[in-house]
């Protein structure tokens, strides 16, 4: 005859919650750590992270899978696209000014 499996083994076989997701974060430009909360509006879809510290604050769209870390994230993006985006023109208006008929040198004075 076969054996009855015991109690036991189901309950061992139990998987663990997921642990909790962070809800503040340090804001990206006074860099005060918990600064920064995210709330999130199911029926207007919007979401948002504002600082409580330098009152910056990011908008974006939200749907129900959105969690506070995506804001956060969608936001670090947004400022290093807008960083790179500042990088590359002003690197443009270096080559231009160099690359230009203007003589900007100096020695001849």
């Amino acid at each position: 005859m076969a054996k009855r499996k015991s109690m036991s083994s189901k309950m061992a076989s139990r998987k663990k919650p997921a642990p909790k997701l962070d809800t503040s974060f340090c804001c990206p430009f006074c860099n005060h750590p918990d600064g920064v909360a995210c709330t999130i509006d199911l029926k207007l879809y919007v979401a948002s992270a504002v600082c409580y510290v330098c009152q910056e604050a990011y908008h974006t769209a939200a749907h129900h899978l959105t969690e506070p870390v995506d804001i956060y994230h969608d936001w670090i993006d947004a400022c290093e696209k807008a960083n790179e985006d500042v990088d590359d023109v002003d690197c443009y208006k270096r080559q231009r000014r160099v690359g230009s008929g203007d003589n900007d040198d100096y020695s001849h004075a």
